[in-house]
């Protein structure tokens, strides 16, 4: 029993001194990744978003015009179908009625198809975010860079067992 802890505790020692071995070089990308904003001019596609890997502790900087290709977003719920029928029920139209009129517009195979393509993502995301986080977030970054605030987005991947969604944090 004592062996076994000892074997833990020089496990868990390698592991401590693994993640610390690290720190500096993530710490050195970020360091760039900010010398890199500082001297841009303007908003531009080039611009660094770094991308954690917590699970590695592994740094990846991709440029803003990269993110969709390395980051897909879910756009599911703004296929046209469904963007029709909200927009028919703020004009007041009750749901029966604003389904037919969808329908009647986009077949109602066509609008079963978008809400199954929706609900499916709901349920199990192949996406880390979502078309609004991706919107927000390059509005955001161009808000900061256009008024001269050198914040820039932290993009965090999530564990590979989690369902949970891509992080942003500010930096």
């Amino acid at each position: 029993m004592v062996l076994l802890f000892l074997n833990f505790i020089q496990h868990f020692a390698s592991v401590i001194k693994t993640i610390f071995s690290e720190l500096p070089q993530l710490q050195k990308q970020l360091n760039n990744c900010q010398h890199d904003l500082q001297q841009a001019k303007n908003w531009h596609a080039d611009l660094p978003v770094p991308l954690l890997d917590r699970c590695w502790l592994k740094l990846e900087v991709l440029k803003v015009a990269e993110l969709l290709c390395r980051l897909p977003v879910d756009a599911s719920a703004h296929a046209p179908e469904l963007v029709r029928f909200q927009e028919l029920r703020q004009q007041g139209h009750n749901p029966d009625l604003a389904e037919r009129i969808c329908w009647d517009e986009f077949t109602a195979e066509a609008c079963h198809l978008a809400l199954r393509r929706y609900w499916e993502a709901q349920e199990t995301p192949m996406c880390l975010w979502s078309l609004d986080s991706y919107l927000n977030l390059l509005r955001r970054y161009r808000s900061n860079v256009e008024q001269g605030n050198l914040s820039m987005p932290l993009l965090i991947l999530p564990r590979g067992s989690d369902r949970q969604l891509l992080q942003c944090h500010w930096l």
